[in-house]
């Protein structure tokens, strides 16, 4: 081997060394240290217990919890899988009319949390609201427990079931038509081939989008606590965040959670996920696509229709209270007055404005680190033949299948670790120490925390996005300019960063608008209002009397057209491919 190929190996491994430090100290140390939470006697003291994980299952409250957090995910994926297969089939199989519309506004829920539009759910729902107004009853929908479930199952399943129609799409976009054609010739009937052929051939595509809407439902702070569904672990888990220093049950409720997602993560990756039907997954030629009769073809796009627009009934809600006057949105269908007040104190109040600033400067800078740890994630993945590189690529996805709240708890539990940190014989982290990360204590500054959080949370998109620009671009170029004495950091930048522009765009065009309107982050780790993010600003604005809801609704509004405005930009510089951003 010559020497500058030698240098080169050195360069890749010593790469590849170093990102595997950030993912340890960002992603496993974190999750770690709440682990090593639940175990420990006390947060004071070193040894193992299980006893905290006992009085856990022995509290009957935590244990309801427990359960309707896994109802509340089995529910929000099966409503999810039955509303999006039937639209995947007719959209990778048929023709109808305005199937290209139908397939842009299909991801249209996908521009609002559901966090924001359980503010609107309520409008419409409210014992005072539209549709007991409309229907002249008084049916408390958001009132006792079992309604409570099911609203936060529908607004989750309504926010999040393009994920899945996103990755059936694509399995489907893969299927060899010449086995379907052989069966049918065969005699066998359309329903007895989608079950016996085209639904086996699909599983591991069902359920890559599937795992990410379990885990994302199972681990939602948001939703459940704008509808003050409280009896569910994510909820009991934010109420308990002020007694991480002086109790072990947070830790301990926090590995349970983390524990249970895992184990159904790799129980279903068993029993749906196998790959048996792999060798037949992919096409030799590209399936013809069926024109529908004018009456199917009609019922296609009435049921995209249909779909989109029950799933746009919670932003409705959100635009409505946005620009309703305080008051005028009671017992009627519609608000009786209108006004851009809202919209003027989401831009004027000292809380709503600075909360904005302080998102768009969090995920700016979370989607810098984001680009240039996805060019360099991704090179190694796709530009090398190095030992460990899979782990790598495994680990850059790893935050997707990690709970959000896990994570977010468990920088909690690296500030509280790290304060007083004293390497050099002086102070460098913690409230009077050089740098402050402290999260929970009487002078708290999350800064440096969220922006490392979000930047964690959402590296999948960039690493996918730039892993799918690379495998299209071929790596001669680079490879011509480093033999003609460039180095490898002057080729990265000035071939492969233009080459994959569109993607890195679009990756950091997912990456900011996701991070901007995070939640879980937002929620426990900004502790004081000079810090909110926007998503936490929202929620204290609900939670104030007056014309509180209009105000989070209006800076609802603002994160909608924010999202809006992305997802279109990535959908039309990725295509088809981005389904592949939303897969563990």
């Amino acid at each position: 081997m010559s020497s500058h190929a030698t240098m080169r190996r050195f360069f890749q491994y010593s790469l590849l060394a170093a990102l595997l430090a950030v993912f340890g100290l960002f992603l496993i140390y974190p999750i770690w240290l709440t682990v090593e939470g639940g175990f420990k006697p006390s947060p004071d003291e070193a040894g193992f217990t299980l006893r905290h994980l006992k009085l856990v299952f022995m509290d009957p409250v935590l244990v309801a919890g427990l359960r309707n957090a896994f109802l509340i995910a089995v529910g929000t994926t099966a409503l999810s899988i039955a509303i999006s297969l039937p639209l995947a089939v007719l959209s990778a199989k048929y023709r109808y009319p305005g199937k290209a519309l139908w397939n842009s506004i299909i991801l249209v829920p996908l521009i609002l949390p559901p966090f924001v539009g359980a503010i609107g759910l309520q409008a419409i729902m409210g014992r005072e609201g539209a549709v007991n107004t409309l229907l002249g009853t008084n049916i408390d929908f958001l009132g006792n427990q079992s309604t409570k479930f099911w609203m936060v199952v529908l607004v989750q399943a309504l926010h999040l079931y393009p994920i899945i129609y996103l990755n059936a799409t694509a399995a489907l976009a893969n299927l060899d038509p010449a086995l379907d054609e052989a069966a049918e010739n065969l005699g066998i009937g359309p329903w007895k081939r989608f079950f016996k052929i085209t639904l086996p051939l699909i599983r591991p595509g069902l359920f890559a989008g599937s795992t990410i809407v379990f885990i994302w439902a199972f681990t939602e702070l948001g939703t459940p606590l704008m509808l003050n569904f409280y009896t569910v672990t994510p909820v009991q888990i934010f109420s308990g965040i002020k007694e991480v220093t002086t109790s072990a049950q947070p830790y301990a409720l926090t590995v349970v959670m983390l524990v249970a997602a895992i184990g159904m993560y790799v129980l279903g990756k068993l029993v749906f996920g196998g790959k048996a039907y792999a060798m037949y997954a992919k096409a030799s030629r590209a399936g013809e696509e069926a024109q529908l009769s004018k009456g199917a073809g009609l019922f296609a796009a009435g049921l995209f229709g249909l779909v989109t627009a029950a799933a746009l009934i919670p932003h409705i809600g959100v635009v409505l209270s946005s620009f309703a006057a305080e008051g005028a949105w009671y017992r009627s269908v519609f608000p009786s007055d209108f006004t851009l007040h809202n919209f003027e104190q989401a831009l004027g109040h000292p809380l709503a404005f600075g909360s904005i600033v302080n998102s768009l400067k969090y995920a700016s800078i979370a989607v810098l680190l984001d680009i240039v740890l996805g060019i360099l994630i991704g090179y190694i993945i796709v530009r090398t033949k190095i030992k460990g590189r899979m782990l790598l690529d495994s680990l850059a996805m790893l935050p997707l299948a990690v709970p959000g709240l896990v994570m977010a708890f468990g920088f909690v539990a690296l500030s509280i670790k790290l304060d007083g940190f004293d390497p050099f014989g002086f102070n460098l982290f913690g409230e009077d120490g050089l740098i402050n990360i402290s999260i929970v204590g009487s002078m708290p500054n999350p800064i440096i925390l969220l922006v490392i959080a979000y930047a964690i949370r959402r590296l999948p998109y960039v690493v996918r996005a730039t892993v799918a620009g690379l495998e299209q671009t071929s790596g001669e170029l680079e490879e011509a300019a480093v033999n003609l004495g460039a180095s490898t950091f002057t080729a990265v930048r000035k071939i492969i960063v233009p080459l994959i522009m569109a993607n890195l765009i679009a990756g950091g065009l997912l990456a900011f608008s996701f991070a901007m309107l995070e939640v879980s982050d937002s929620l426990i780790l900004a502790q004081q209002e000079g810090d909110y993010p926007i998503t936490k600003a929202i929620y204290a604005f609900s939670e104030r009397l007056g014309d509180g809801h209009g105000i989070a609704s209006a800076m609802g509004v603002w994160g909608m057209a924010l999202l809006t405005v992305t997802l279109v930009g990535a959908s039309v510089m990725l295509g088809k491919k981005l389904g592949a951003i939303f897969r563990v």
